[in-house]
């Protein structure tokens, strides 16, 4: 079981071996692949004759034995997956030399129609995005103006409100027709903050709309 064992960790070292001539790009990398398949293939044989010879190990020395064994699988499922990843970079490195070869070898014919056309759509495309926002541009303005007459509204009712408080206070009038007042007040003030939502709404639907 021994000799078995130092085989096949010298195999294990070699195909190793061979996977820096194929990383080097040294030498025919079919034949180099086909040589570690084949040396993964009498690995992984090896591991089973092992595994056969296990039992006959005497009981104290089987853990230490299949140890050993266990990790020579390993290894050679790292070599297999390596080797996978290798084929897969040289088949993706041929498929990129090959589109590459076939761009540099492919003639281009010049298509005036379909140029006129492509330079149509982008006068027409460039010429909607320029109208759309001179609009965005024009309800934004419309909305300032809009806040600025609701803005100035407001300070004309604050000043309103407070001219009719004074001439309150200076003609005596009775306390009900002064909550009245403060509670006109309070409806001017919140039909005033809801125009203001409501503008500035309409102002962002605009604007998700036009972009």
């Amino acid at each position: 079981m021994d000799t078995l064992y130092h085989q096949t960790n010298k195999l294990i070292q070699q195909t190793q071996q061979s996977f820096q001539a194929l990383e080097q790009n040294s030498g025919n990398l079919l034949e180099i692949e086909a040589d570690i398949q084949d040396k993964i293939n009498a690995i992984n044989s090896n591991c089973e004759k092992l595994d056969v010879y296990l039992y006959k190990v005497p009981i104290d020395q089987r853990p230490n034995a299949k140890m050993r064994c266990d990790q020579l699988k390993y290894d050679a499922r790292h070599l297999q997956a390596a080797l996978a990843a290798s084929q897969q970079k040289r088949a993706r490195r041929e498929a990129a030399a090959s589109e590459r070869e076939q761009l540099l070898n492919r003639r281009f014919a010049p298509n005036p129609d379909l140029t006129t056309i492509n330079i149509d759509y982008a006068i027409q495309h460039q010429n909607s995005l320029q109208n759309s926002h001179r609009g965005v541009d024009e309800m934004l303005h419309t909305g300032a103006n809009a806040l600025e007459s609701l803005r100035s509204q407001r300070l004309t009712l604050k000043g309103a409100q407070r001219r009719i408080m004074d001439m309150a206070n200076t003609l005596g009038l009775s306390n009900h027709t002064m909550r009245l007042i403060e509670k006109r007040a309070v409806e001017d003030k919140f039909i005033l903050l809801l125009g203001i939502v409501i503008t500035l709404m309409v102002i962002v639907v605009v604007i998700i709309y036009f972009t």
